[in-house]
């Protein structure tokens, strides 16, 4: 079973003309995990009113009651949140204002561009403001006359003092016929509660008249909720797929730390914008044609996100708590709080069929080819690329000579470093014990682990063996990887190969926008000659879209093909034309080993199961 490979959420989604291109979703972690502890003292309760009523204007009106208390407030308005992307939401708020409880306009001064400092609210106090909400997707908060979707730290202001304080939510102004769904309780009035505002954040809030289905399982409820057009999924086989998503990890975790769980989807017929974790619920934008065309590409983005329950939301590097709101959280531990996120998805889909091992080995040497035609890959290690995070909305970070991605390399790393630990064990322990033994103690004792230290302890600890040098060598270090000295053990070797293909001259990088731009013209290519230029966005290749139809279009050039594109400038729209050139393009494959031993394939259906011969303990 094929699926996709996860970019930065922040990322990476990196598309390559000139190294293997494959469309990739995002996903990040931005919020506090649940034993978050956060940094002020509980104080009174903090309410929010959050009108609908100007959805035809983008417009929301929030009003945030501050319970009497201290005489003066600081409210913040985070200036990031869902992905590593310092996008400062407060460029949306249009206005401003605060009175006492007794209606009297209270005096607002602004210290700087996220924070605003009020006076004389030992009696309590009102804040109303406006913001503008029109960013669609999982990482987003958007309002219209369709429905809304709020990840709710970029809309809510908190009072910096009182982040800890418990809080009460309600909606108004929602337009008749409209239901609301979010993974926190709610009261017979309507009205949301949370323990804090970091939990309160953790939920986002899907809004109109979205179909849904639920159902129970091994102890936990689950509800299904869908806001696309009926006519483009199969809701049956949307809520099996996460029934036996769910059923798949929670059986390879040994644990559900959770009594309910939410899934909100999204399946655009526009461009998707990828997938987003919180502790209890996951909002996924998956387009209705891929879903159409690619079915088990769906099942690797809601088992990647699902699996982030654990691993992101409770299993957590220390360097990521308490999350800041005002600036950067720099952590070096993204290539296994993402990357390996997604090899313990993917083993835990192997384990019950719902992944072949045709399909995920290619997948495998494909990241491989990825990994090793990177430039970068001699220079920047995985634990540099996690802490370069914040730089991946920079067309140029992107490049493969400047930057490699921690989702990539790390899906590898988690490869290589269960190969490893099922050979220091001699079969005994693997991944799957290093998830579990942090989780019991990490995550069920309320604490962080120490990024990559972190995970070497556990590594250490259920093969009972020194991973000083993997660690050194391929996780803060930049060697290169003997990619068959960890493959010999299960009886693969890897097999390089070339082939000339299609070149148009020019590579592609992709952000958060809808449309993709251009990274690197080669020099003297026709491309070059036909006046493009990076940074250069493109609107139309051939006729189509770019947004939707470009990883299509461009996997189906030929050389020689006439290459049409339109492209936007920073002078204005350009129509561009030359022909495809050609290129050697180095791939790898995984193939058997000669005379391959039945040792050497029993090892093989275990690694690929994510099984070993007995749980490690610590």
């Amino acid at each position: 079973m094929e699926r996709l490979r996860f970019r930065p959420k922040s990322q990476k989604a990196r598309f390559s003309l000139l190294h293997s291109a494959r469309t990739v979703l995002l996903v990040a972690f931005a919020v506090p995990a649940l034993a978050q502890q956060t940094p002020t003292a509980p104080s009174s309760l903090v309410q929010y009113t959050v009108s609908l009523a100007n959805a035809g204007q983008h417009l929301v009106h929030v009003n945030v009651h501050i319970s009497a208390g201290a005489a003066v407030h600081d409210l913040q308005l985070p200036v990031w949140n869902a992905v590593y992307q310092v996008r400062d939401f407060a460029q949306y708020v249009n206005w401003v204002r605060a009175k006492n409880h007794a209606g009297q306009p209270l005096s607002i001064r602004k210290l700087d561009k996220s924070r605003w400092h009020i006076e004389g609210t030992e009696q309590g106090a009102d804040v109303d403001y406006e913001i503008f909400a029109d960013d669609p997707g999982p990482f987003g908060a958007q309002l219209n006359e369709h429905h809304a979707f709020f990840n709710l730290a970029e809309v809510l202001m908190y009072p910096v003092d009182q982040r800890s304080s418990p809080i009460h939510l309600r909606f108004a102004g929602v337009p008749a016929g409209w239901q609301i769904a979010a993974a926190l309780p709610q009261a017979a009035t309507g009205e949301f509660s949370a323990e804090n505002y970091d939990r309160l954040v953790d939920a986002p809030f899907e809004i109109g008249t979205f179909q849904e289905s639920d159902f129970d399982q091994d102890g936990g409820h689950y509800r299904v909720v869908l806001d696309a057009d009926p006519a483009d999924y199969d809701l049956k086989k949307i809520v099996d797929t996460d029934r036996a998503v769910a059923a798949a990890e929670v059986a390879w975790m040994h644990n559900r730390p959770f009594q309910t769980y939410l899934f909100i989807y999204h399946f655009p017929r526009s461009p998707a914008r990828g997938g987003m974790e919180h502790a209890n619920c996951t909002a996924i934008d998956f387009s209705a044609s891929r879903l159409a065309e690619d079915f088990p590409r769906f099942v690797g983005v809601t088992a990647h996100e699902f699996f982030h329950l654990w691993n992101v939301k409770r299993i957590r590097p220390q360097s990521l708590e308490p999350v800041d709101y005002a600036r950067e959280n720099y952590t070096s531990a993204l290539w296994f709080s993402e990357g390996v996120t997604t090899t313990a998805a993917d083993y835990a889909l192997l384990n019950v069929g719902l992944l072949d091992e045709p399909r995920f080995l290619r997948q495998l040497a494909t990241d491989i080819t990825e990994l090793e035609q990177a430039p970068a890959h001699l220079t920047q290690s995985a634990e540099e690329s996690s802490l370069d995070a914040w730089l991946e909305k920079y067309d140029y970070y992107q490049l493969p000579r400047r930057s490699i991605s921690y989702y990539t390399k790390g899906f590898l790393l988690g490869i290589l470093l269960d190969l490893q630990i099922r050979e220091d064990s001699r079969g005994t322990a693997s991944l799957r014990d290093v998830f579990q033994w942090l989780n019991q103690n990490y995550a069920q004792k309320g604490r962080f682990f120490a990024d990559s230290a972190g995970v070497r302890q556990a590594a250490e600890a259920v093969s009972h063996s020194d991973l000083a040098w993997f660690f050194q060598r391929y996780i803060s270090g930049t060697d290169e990887i003997p990619w068959d000295d960890f493959f010999r053990t299960v009886g693969l070797r890897l097999v390089r190969t070339s082939k000339q293909v299609a070149d148009p001259g020019f590579s592609i990088v992709r952000g958060f926008g809808v449309l993709p731009a251009v990274g690197e013209v080669v020099a003297n290519s026709d491309a070059k000659k036909a006046g493009l230029a990076t940074g250069d966005l493109i609107l139309e290749i051939n006729g189509k879209t770019a947004a939707s139809d470009l990883r299509a279009v461009l996997e189906q050039l030929q050389p020689g093909d006439l290459l049409k594109l339109q492209v936007r400038t920073s002078t204005g729209d350009r129509e561009l034309r030359w022909k495809v050139g050609a290129r050697e393009q180095v791939e790898f494959q995984l193939k058997d080993v000669e005379n391959i031993m039945r040792e050497q394939r029993a090892h093989r259906t275990a690694w690929l199961r994510g099984e070993s011969q007995g749980d490690a303990h610590p």
